[in-house]
C-alpha cells in the first residue's frame, strides 16, 4: 500500500487503500470458459516445518496457510489492503483501533469467528508459553504490554486487545503507527479455534483435527510428498472461489520445473537459475518475473569470534562482487543489494552506502588491509563455516562468494542444511556466517530494518546497537512519511558502518505459470491467495 495520508480520522475502509471496497476473489472475465476440474498444484520449495500460525516463520509454510487461514484484512494484488474478517475499521490517532468484523464469516467446522477468536490468537502469539518465533511481530506496531509479556513481565492476559462484543475488535497501541492496518494480512495475526487447540494440543494442526476459517480446510498432509487442502463450504465468500482443490508439494528448482514441463505442476515455487535462459526463450509467456521486497543477504554470528570484529565483517562485506552474483549467477532481474531495505519497497528510497561507489578491485584493496589489520593473513588465514539451507540456487551463490573470499586467502566450508534444520541451527546460534534472504511482511520499510533490533526475534547473529534501537523506536512516533524516511536514512547508515550482515542481492519472484491459469497476480510481496485464482479449459 502507499502511505500518502498522514492521519486517518475517518472510517477507514479498504477504499482507502486502493480504491477498492471489497475483498479479492477469483474474477473471471466474462465468456471464460472454464476447466471442468478446478484444482491447482504448486511447487513449494520445501517440507513445511509446521501449519500452527504462531509457530511459522518461513513463506513455505506462509504460502499454505494464506489458503486455510483469513486475517482482519488480506492483501491484494498491488500490495494494496483488503477487507478480510472485517469488513471495516476505524482510528482517530493511529494508536486506538477498532475493527468490525462481518457477521457471516464462519470456521470450516461452522462455529462463527468471532472477536474473541482474535482476541485469543493475539494473546497466544505473544504468551512466552506459545514460543512463537514471531511473537516480536506484535511487539513491533507497540501493541500496549506486548514487549512486556513477551519478556515474561505481565502475563498475556494483559495484552491491549479487547473483544467488545462478537463482531467488535479493539486494538490499543502504545504509539500512532499508520501503517498498521498493513500489519494485519500477516500469518502471526490469524485467528486460531480456542477448543480444537485445547482439544487436542499440539496435534490440533493435523488432518481431521485442523479447523480454519479461510477460503481452503486441511485434507490430507503427507510428510515429505503433498499437502492437500479443499474448498471450505464455511467460508463466507465460498460463493466466489472457484478452484476446488490446491496441492502444494516440497519440490525445489530443478525437480520442481521438470516436474511443471511434465505436465504435473502448474505453478513453480521459483526457477534453477540455469534454466532461466532456455524458459525465457522457450516459454517467455509462461515465465513470471516480478519485483519482490525483499534482500537476500548474509549474516554474521556477533557471539563468534572473530565476527564480534567489524573489520573482519567490512572486509567480508567488500569483497562480494554483488554485479557478478546478480547478473551471471542470479541473472533474473536480480539487482546488486547494499542495503538491508531494497528499492521496490514503497514510499521510501534507500541511500546507497559510500562503499558502494567504490570499484570491486579498490573494494576488495580495502578488505585485505582490514583483514591484515584484524590479525589474518598467509600465515594465519580466516577459516569458518557459511550455513546455507539445501537449494541449488543458495549453493551456486555460496560457492561464487567461497571463491571471492579466497581471493582474499579466506578458507570457507560449505555447510548445507534441510530447512526445518536450518531453522533451528540459526535460531540456536550454532553458525559462523550463515544465508539469509528477508522479505517484507508488509510494504513498509520498517519491515525490513526491524529485523536488526536487539529485541527482533529473528536477529539471529545478535547484533545489538542502541542508536539503531533508539531511531527504529522513534520512527514508530513519526506520522508523516518523510519524517520516518529521514530515521530510516540514519538507521541503514548505522548498518553500513556496523555491517552486521552482508546484503548481496534485491529479489524478484521468477516462476513458471502454466498459462491456463488465470488470476495470477504480480504482487510484490507475493502473497499469492488460490481463491483469487481460476483453471481456464485446456
Amino acid at each position: 500500500m502507499t502511505h500518502k495520508k498522514t492521519i486517518i480520522n475517518t472510517l477507514l475502509v479498504a477504499a482507502l487503500f486502493g480504491g477498492i471496497s471489497a475483498a479479492q476473489a477469483a474474477d473471471v472475465p466474462a465468456g471464460t470458459k472454464l476447466a471442468d476440474v478446478q484444482t491447482l498444484v504448486k511447487g513449494n520449495g520445501s517440507e513445511p516445518a509446521t501449519l500452527d500460525p504462531h509457530k511459522v516463520e518461513g513463506t513455505v509454510e506462509s504460502n499454505i496457510l494464506r489458503d486455510l487461514f483469513e486475517g482482519l484484512v488480506s492483501s491484494g494484488p498491488k500490495g494494496e489492503v483488503l477487507p478480510g474478517v472485517a469488513e471495516s475499521w476505524e482510528t482517530k490517532d493511529n494508536k486506538h483501533f477498532v475493527f468490525h468484523l462481518r457477521k457471516d464469516a464462519k470456521w470450516s467446522n461452522g462455529d462463527p469467528v468471532t472477536a474473541h477468536d482474535f482476541e485469543f490468537a493475539f494473546k497466544r502469539a505473544v504468551d512466552p508459553k506459545t514460543a512463537s518465533p514471531y511473537s516480536w511481530y506484535l511487539e513491533i506496531p507497540t501493541i500496549i504490554n506486548a514487549s512486556a509479556i513477551i519478556a515474561g513481565k505481565q502475563p498475556a492476559d494483559s495484552l491491549g486487545v479487547k473483544a467488545v462484543d462478537d463482531y467488535t475488535f479493539e486494538v490499543q497501541l502504545e504509539k500512532a503507527v499508520p501503517y498498521f492496518v498493513s500489519m494485519l494480512s500477516h500469518t502471526t495475526t490469524y485467528p486460531v479455534p480456542k477448543k480444537v487447540i485445547e482439544q487436542y494440543g499440539e496435534k490440533w494442526t493435523q488432518p481431521g483435527h485442523m479447523v480454519s476459517n479461510g477460503a481452503y480446510q486441511l485434507k490430507d498432509w503427507v510428510v515429505n510428498e503433498r499437502v492437500d487442502v479443499e474448498r471450505n463450504p464455511n467460508y463466507w465468500n465460498n460463493a466466489k472461489t472457484v478452484v476446488n482443490k490446491v496441492t502444494y508439494l516440497p519440490l525445489q528448482n530443478t525437480a520442481d520445473l521438470n516436474r511443471y514441463l511434465a505436465g504435473e505442476v502448474d505453478m513453480t515455487y521459483q526457477m534453477p537459475i540455469e534454466r532461466f535462459k532456455q524458459m525465457k526463450k522457450e516459454k517467455p509467456d509462461e515465465l513470471k518475473v516480478t519485483g519482490y521486497v525483499g534482500t537476500y543477504y548474509y549474516q554474521y554470528n556477533f557471539k563468534k569470534k572473530p565476527f564480534d570484529d567489524v573489520r573482519v565483517r567490512t572486509a567480508l562485506s567488500y569483497a562480494i562482487d554483488r554485479n557478478v552474483i546478480a547478473d551471471k549467477v542470479m541473472g533474473q532481474g536480480q539487482t546488486p543489494g547494499y542495503t538491508l531495505v531494497p528499492d521496490f519497497v514503497d514510499g521510501f528510497k534507500p541511500v546507497a552506502p559510500d562503499w558502494s561507489k567504490l570499484t570491486q578491485a579498490e573494494r576488495n584493496t580495502k578488505a585485505k588491509e582490514l583483514l591484515t589489520e584484524a590479525g589474518f593473513g598467509p600465515g594465519h588465514p580466516l577459516k569458518f563455516e557459511l550455513l546455507y539451507n539445501t537449494d541449488d540456487n543458495h549453493k551456486k551463490v555460496a560457492v561464487a562468494v567461497a571463491s571471492m573470499w579466497k581471493k582474499l586467502g579466506v578458507e570457507v566450508s560449505l555447510v548445507n542444511q534441510e530447512w526445518k534444520t536450518y531453522l533451528q541451527t540459526k535460531a540456536q546460534g550454532q553458525f559462523d556466517v550463515g544465508r539469509a534472504g528477508w522479505i517484507a511482511d508488509y510494504n513498509e520499510a520498517s519491515s525490513m530494518l526491524d529485523l536488526m533490533q536487539t529485541t527482533h526475534g529473528n536477529n539471529d547473529g545478535k547484533y545489538s546497537n542502541a542508536t539503531f534501537d533508539k531511531l527504529m523506536n522513534e520512527s514508530r512516533d513519526q506520522v508523516d512519511d518523510a519524517s520516518r524516511n529521514k530515521l530510516y536514512v540514519q538507521a541503514e547508515e548505522i548498518l553500513a558502518k556496523d555491517m552486521p550482515i552482508a546484503p548481496i542481492y534485491q529479489y524478484v519472484t521468477a516462476r513458471m505459470v502454466k498459462p491456463f491459469v488465470g488470476g495470477y497476480p504480480a504482487n510484490p510481496l507475493d502473497n499469492l491467495y488460490s481463491k483469487d485464482m481460476y483453471i481456464v479449459a485446456h
